[in-house]
């Protein structure tokens, strides 16, 4: 899978997106990360790429020139974006943007389903609304809140994207992780089995496959009723018989403990 990031700070991926997972993943030839630097657009001889707004207001704007440029040097587009030429890519061109819809688990499952992906990292107070109409088909926000720039968001995507993608992860790990379904991942625990007094679960040492997947489940129930009822109200509708009565159990547990 190829990502193509757009951005003022390219320096900023180096390290975070080239170890660990997802820097094997590279060295396997798995994912491919291509950042392209804005400013090598810029304008004048300072390589400039913000301006005032029109109309006046506080902070700077991001100018349309630097940044259709290196989108169409970086996406390799035979012809400029124009009204006559508008943006006509298979895959998602997304801005990293406070406007942009929430990311979540699902809309990672979906973009894993690209082979390419293109990531604009905003900046300033925004980016002069052309960019957004004519050269963005996307926008996406890491949540409610406001970051320096859309970099750190940029490598939130990457990560959560890239590890859905086959041979990135084991084989059956994404499908067992919180949010994947929706629920929140169930208590993990790995050896000694005796520490300090604190015991493992009997269940998890039993080698009943089936009771530790049910113990698993409902104890992944559990910990999103304390944690995220919101998602609870989501997946129960989706229950079968057996797991809402799993639910209840939980219910009845918590409210009597």
């Amino acid at each position: 899978m190829l990502f193509d990031i757009f951005t003022l700070f390219p320096e900023m991926f180096t390290g975070p997106l080239t170890s660990s997972i997802l820097g094997r993943a590279a060295a396997q030839g798995l994912l491919e990360i291509r950042t392209h630097n804005i400013r090598e657009y810029g304008l004048g001889r300072h390589r400039q790429v913000d301006d005032y707004p029109y109309g006046g207001g506080a902070g700077m704007v991001f100018r349309p020139e630097p940044l259709f440029a290196a989108l169409e040097a970086g996406l390799e587009l035979p012809k400029p974006i124009s009204p006559e030429n508008p943006l006509a890519v298979d895959y998602p061109v997304i801005l990293l943007s406070p406007q942009g819809e929430v990311f979540t688990q699902a809309i990672a499952q979906e973009l894993a389903g690209y082979e390419r992906l293109a990531l604009v990292c905003g900046h300033y107070e925004g980016l002069d609304e052309r960019i957004a109409r004519h050269a963005i088909n996307r926008e996406l926000s890491i949540g409610d809140y406001v970051l320096t720039g859309g970099e750190l968001a940029a490598m939130v995507v990457v990560d959560a994207v890239a590890r859905l993608k086959p041979g990135v992860l084991a084989e059956h790990s994404p499908g067992e992780e919180s949010h994947s379904r929706p629920l929140l991942e169930y208590p993990q625990y790995t050896r000694p089995a005796d520490f300090r007094g604190w015991n493992v679960p009997e269940i998890l040492v039993s080698g009943h496959h089936a009771k530790m997947a049910e113990w698993r489940f409902k104890e992944a129930l559990r910990r999103t009723l304390q944690r995220r009822p919101d998602l609870i109200a989501k997946i129960e509708p989706t229950l079968d018989k057996k797991e809402r009565k799993l639910l209840e159990e939980v219910r009845r547990e918590e409210n009597e403990s």
